[in-house]
């Protein structure tokens, strides 16, 4: 197998190490698949990566994560160089990144998320629209950058100097008890449902990428009922938004007041995480699909819209 594959990674998002790590993880499982591999290092310079893409490579294997990298943004320079690249389009990527139209699409294929609104800063400091406790969320970030839980009787200020940096828009949304839950898709199928445990406070940045903060139980111990759900949901999710290739959408199960609960769709990734803590590589595992493999099969699956 000769084909030229170039992997993005790096960028400069709040997200960039873990996009390194995401980068070499699949760089490497690239090679042991066989393809002819080159790394490029993204930065803020357009003209640096333009160049670096030549000669062309047969496949773009994007590992950016957050903004520019997933919003729809280097997806778009891609497509008028006309070249394959990796997981979803412009589309799909701008729509998942934005939580709140994401919320508002994956309404419509019967999907049910958490109650919310968007609001600026200005907007929230004057007023709370929902009781406490509810989550506070920068509408355009990954990986829980930002993410905050807002509690009855917290006495902090709910923007301290110099802690939020997403912007004006802030997604609130109702905090929903229970437990954790995330699940990959592959093309057209679902891969498996993960619990999240995080071992202190909730599954933030921190916990998703320190080896120790959270433990991963695949498949999750669930009611079967409740397993499927999570898998058509997150199917659902995907086909709504228009993704194709790997996803990965989380959500909140709550049975803290009856049996079996209630399921609450977060959001999806369109750009999963592909490093060694990674719950899409540990699901397709658990499906007896290597890491090698799957890479693999996300390069096969590459396109380009244009």
């Amino acid at each position: 197998m000769n084909k030229r594959v170039a992997v993005l990674l790096g960028g400069f998002s709040a997200e960039r190490e873990v996009s390194m790590d995401s980068g070499r993880a699949s760089a490497l499982a690239l090679r042991q698949a066989g393809y002819d591999v080159t790394e490029i290092e993204v930065g803020r310079d357009l003209s640096d990566l333009i160049a670096a893409l030549k000669p062309r490579p047969d496949v773009v294997f994007n590992a950016l994560h957050g903004r520019w990298g997933e919003d729809g943004c280097v997806q778009g320079l891609l497509e008028l160089m006309n070249m394959r690249y990796t997981h979803s389009g412009i589309m799909a990527s701008a729509l998942a990144m934005n939580k709140d139209m994401a919320k508002r699409i994956v309404a419509m294929a019967g999907v049910t998320s958490p109650r919310g609104v968007v609001l600026s800063r200005e907007e929230l400091r004057a007023k709370e629209p929902i009781e406490r406790p509810f989550v506070l969320k920068p509408v355009g970030e990954g990986s829980s950058v930002g993410v905050r839980i807002v509690r009855e009787g917290d006495n902090e200020p709910l923007f301290g100097a110099g802690e939020w940096v997403s912007g004006e828009q802030v997604l609130v949304e109702e905090y929903i008890p229970g437990r954790e839950l995330t699940v990959g898709v592959m093309g057209d199928q679902s891969l498996a449902v993960t619990e999240i445990v995080a071992k202190v406070g909730f599954y933030d940045y921190r916990a998703k990428y320190t080896k120790g903060h959270a433990d991963h139980i695949v498949p999750a111990d669930l009611p079967a009922e409740v397993t499927e759900a999570a898998m058509q949901a997150s199917l659902a999710a995907h086909r709504a938004l228009g993704c194709r290739g790997v996803t990965r959408s989380d959500f909140r199960y709550d049975d803290t007041a009856s049996s079996p609960g209630k399921l609450f769709y977060l959001e999806t990734n369109t750009q999963p995480g592909m490093t060694s803590m990674s719950t899409v590589p540990e699901q397709a595992a658990y499906r007896g699909i290597s890491f090698p493999d799957l890479c693999a099969w996300i390069v096969e699956n590459a396109a380009c819209d244009a």
